[in-house]
């Protein structure tokens, strides 16, 4: 282009870029590579070769790459790897009596015992335990195996007799002045139980340690915190077990496999602990381990003990029905279209909505073809029957496969009931999910989602209590936010949505329509949540310029609001995380990001993170003393769920008034805030009846 510049035709551009010859010289010498520096290797060197599984498998989990590692296949040759994760451990086999004897005068001399189950299955009501390991001091484990197998079922020999050794540790497992740990207890917990041994005594769960120090970072795996924390790479499942379809259940690892395997487990585990209850106590946060996440780790594990009763027939039926739903909106969406299409195709989806149908809007993925995703059809929905179809179809279709048709599965065929597993330590905010089956996402606006639950019912003889927080987080935005209007009206008991819409549109509360409280709802939820003008409008259906005003003037109303939001951001930019009521810390790496679409939603959870969390703490702390008061009142009484805001208790008939007004006591005076706690409470033979 230099070259040629005096043949361009525009004067000033050509007059531009003589002028600029030297800068466009000099960054075209920056941006060209330099073929004259030496290298150090060769051609020949650079051939493809066989990979150092060593140094790869040890920088794939330094990143913890998981995937790749199973793709270059390395836990398939890792005999260093054993020898490097156990070269500095000596590991102690119990399969005789003076064995067992040495083990039980180590447990009992002990400061602290670490304690491990291996078990044949991973849900708890079934599994049978295999084998225990312990650690007393770093450097040893045992292994205690009680139910291995070979290939044809036998059990093995050199192993102890199963009921006689357990009946020489329970004094000790059970004796509550000898202080325990391990990672992840609330599963022991109940494989202990499951074997006739109530495990007390316990002073510390790794786990919860883990979490308590770091929350909402990567699962607390026992591996991964081992690595992190201690720089020990601990032994892989798949190295005794294998992997995939040759994979074998720990009853048939043999025992000398099983050995450093199981022993690493309890040793890693007692110096983990050591060393982040030390780093928990020197930041002052180890209470928070001690009082809310221990304790309540032995809740769980009583409420995934008891589980709840499903009436399997109710949900056949449902799922009949919403099969034949989900037929009949086929049919209908095939018949507007005007032709037949796989409605469960995404590809065929997007050719009838935006190429027949010529729907706007319309976004193509990066393979080409046209996006159909939920918020895609919410929107073309305003516009078109068919989408609204889809979105109904596509929910009724997941609250079959989910629920109806899972459901019934996964009742255990020993109690006739369903016991799902409670997930303490994955969510940054503090609250707890379930898996196995997932009972924390049931709709219960639609009217599918609140037959399901009606088929969660008490037993015979009792009766299901649900209580749940009403509109806690707003609570504890009035409580934080300090905020005279919020007080005065939960102080006064009002309805909050209808005085907000009065207080937005200036009218008395008796004033109020529907579709200003409807708002006034929308706003007052969506503020928790940093809601926008654009959000609000597509929410309501409104102008966006209308939206905006209604926000302006709830900020107008509540001012102690915004001055608190603004104190939040500004005190998470400087520390780089916020805290809860009770001290439950939430970080935000991206609050001072450049980039300010993460920037934003950082500065959103700085917000809502304290008002999520700290109804998890309330409603935790609940669970505790509900749960001890019920055993020494009330011990026909259980716990059996907890929904976000939401407890489940069932109580024989005779009792459930009473257990009722205990629970709201206890629920309604867990805290002392600046406005009333309130509980909404409900009693009934199935969960849709107690709930309301």
């Amino acid at each position: 282009m230099l070259a040629a510049a005096d043949t361009i035709k525009q004067k000033k551009r050509r007059e531009n870029l003589l002028a600029q010859a030297d800068i466009a010289r000099t960054a075209y010498r920056l941006v060209a590579l330099d073929d004259a520096v030496p290298l150090e290797v060769g051609l020949d060197q650079l051939q493809l070769q066989e990979p150092d599984k060593a140094r790869l498998g040890a920088l794939l989990d330094r990143f913890r790459l998981d995937r790749l590692r199973a793709l270059f296949d390395l836990d398939e040759a890792p005999a260093e790897v054993a020898t490097q994760a156990n070269a500095a451990r000596v590991d102690r086999l119990v399969n005789d009596s003076e064995t067992l004897k040495a083990l039980c005068a180590a447990l009992r001399g002990a400061e602290l015992i670490a304690i491990d189950s291996e078990t044949d299955d991973l849900a708890c009501r079934s599994a049978n335990l295999v084998g225990l390991s312990f650690a007393t001091e770093a450097g040893c484990g045992w292994y205690l195996p009680l139910g291995h197998r070979d290939a044809e079922g036998n059990r093995c020999p050199d192993q102890l007799p199963f009921e006689p050794t357990l009946a020489a540790l329970k004094p000790i497992l059970e004796d509550p002045a000898i202080a325990k740990c391990g990672h992840n207890l609330k599963f022991d917990r109940q494989i202990l139980r499951r074997a006739g041994i109530t495990l007390a005594g316990v002073r510390y769960d790794s786990m919860l340690l883990a979490y308590s120090l770091n929350p909402g970072g990567q699962p607390p795996k026992l591996d991964r915190v081992a690595e992190e924390q201690l720089g020990h790479r601990c032994i892989p499942f798949a190295q005794v077990a294998g992997k995939g379809a040759k994979q074998i259940t720990f009853d048939r690892v043999p025992i000398a496999t099983a050995l450093p395997y199981a022993a690493e487990d309890a040793e890693v585990a007692l110096r983990l602990t050591h060393k982040l209850a030390e780093q928990l106590r020197q930041d002052g946060r180890l209470a928070r381990h001690h009082d809310i996440e221990l304790p309540l780790s032995e809740v769980l594990a009583d409420m995934e003990w008891q589980g709840i009763t499903l009436d399997a027939d109710l949900l056949g039926a449902l799922s009949t029905q919403l099969g034949e739903r989900i037929a009949a909106l086929e049919e209908e969406i095939q018949q507007v279209a005007g032709s037949e299409i796989n409605i469960h195709s995404p590809k065929q989806l997007g050719v009838l909505l935006f190429e027949q149908l010529g729907l706007p809007g319309g976004k193509r993925t990066k393979s080409g073809q046209w996006s159909t995703t939920q918020a895609v059809l919410e929107q073309l929905a305003f516009s078109h029957e068919i989408p609204q179809r889809i979105l109904e179809l596509r929910s009724l279709a997941k609250l079959k496969s989910t629920y109806t048709d899972a459901l019934p599965r996964l009742i255990n065929r020993q109690t006739g009931r369903v016991h799902t597993s409670y997930n303490q330590a994955v969510t940054s905010t503090g609250r707890l999910s379930s898996s196995d089956p997932n009972l924390q996402n049931i709709p219960i606006r639609s009217r599918e989602g609140r037959e399901i639950r009606r088929a969660f019912i008490a037993d015979r003889g009792c009766l299901l209590i649900a209580a749940d927080y009403s509109q806690i987080e707003l609570r504890l935005m009035a409580h934080l936010a300090e905020d005279a209007g919020l007080i005065a009206a939960f102080a006064n008991d009002e309805d909050i949505h209808a005085a907000t819409a009065a207080a937005i549109h200036q009218v008395a509360q008796g004033d109020v329509t529907r579709d200003m409280r409807r708002a006034a709802k929308a706003i007052n939820f969506g503020i928790i949540y940093g809601i926008s003008g654009f959000g609000l409008a597509k929410q309501l259906g409104i102008a966006r310029g209308e939206a905006q005003r209604f926000i302006d003037a709830w900020f107008a109303q509540y001012p102690g609001v915004k001055a608190f939001m603004e104190r939040t951001k500004n005190a998470a930019k400087e520390r780089g995380f916020v805290e809860t009521l009770l001290g439950h810390r939430i970080h935000l790496p991206e609050i001072n990001d450049r980039n300010a679409m993460r920037r934003q939603y950082a500065e959103r959870l700085a917000i809502n993170a304290p008002l999520q969390g700290s109804a998890a703490d309330l409603i935790k702390l609940a669970m505790i003393r509900l749960h001890r008061q019920l055993a020494a009142r009330f011990p026909d009484a259980h716990l059996l769920l907890q929904v976000h805001d939401e407890l489940v208790i069932e109580a024989p008939e005779d009792q459930a008034e009473a257990v009722s007004a205990l629970t709201r006591a206890t629920m309604e005076s867990v805290a002392e805030l600046k406005v009333p706690l309130k509980v909404d409470i409900g009693i009934g033979a199935h969960w849709l009846a107690a709930h309301g």
